[in-house]
Parts: structure tokens; sequence; C-alpha cells
């Protein structure tokens, strides 16, 4: 996967190269992450306010919580993987 940027919502982008796992915020498992995360002081909320839809692990570590569904940011991903391609 190349190092492109990839729109999380309201103009938010992060590193596509640095994604581990795009996942539904809703299981207690997850929500123990963000927890973890908020305590290390490595949770970005790209949200604005609005609900969290997804929850993106980096490998750095990071956890990014974004207002739209993990599908949209996998589709995200593979339209950006086509457009290299092509």
């Amino acid at each position: 996967m190349s190092g492109k940027l990839v729109n999380v919502g309201f103009g938010n982008f992060i590193s596509s190269n640095r994604i581990i796992s795009v996942v539904h915020p809703e299981s207690a498992p997850i929500k123990r992450i963000i927890q973890d995360a908020k305590d290390r002081g490595s949770l970005i909320d790209a949200t604005q306010g609005r609900k969290t839809r997804s929850v993106i692990v980096m490998d750095s570590d990071h956890v990014i919580l974004a207002p739209v569904q993990p599908e949209t940011v996998s589709q995200r991903l593979i339209n950006k993987e086509e457009l290299l391609e092509g």
C-alpha cells in the first residue's frame, strides 16, 4: 500500500500505509482500546462532535475516531489503490 492520504471525514486525512485496522466502535474490546488510547494520550478524535462510526488503529499506536463508516474508509482505500494501478 502506498503512502497516500485518505479522507476520514470533514477534511481530515490519514496516511494509508500506517493503517492496521478499521473497525466498528460498538464492541467491548474496541471500547477498551479507545479508553487505553485516551489514557496514554494517543487518541485522535476526528469526528468534530459527530457520532463515532469507525475506529482506525494505526501502526504508531494511535487510535483515530472517525465519523464515517468502516466500509466508507475501506472503499476510499480501495479507490486510491485503483487510481495508482491505472
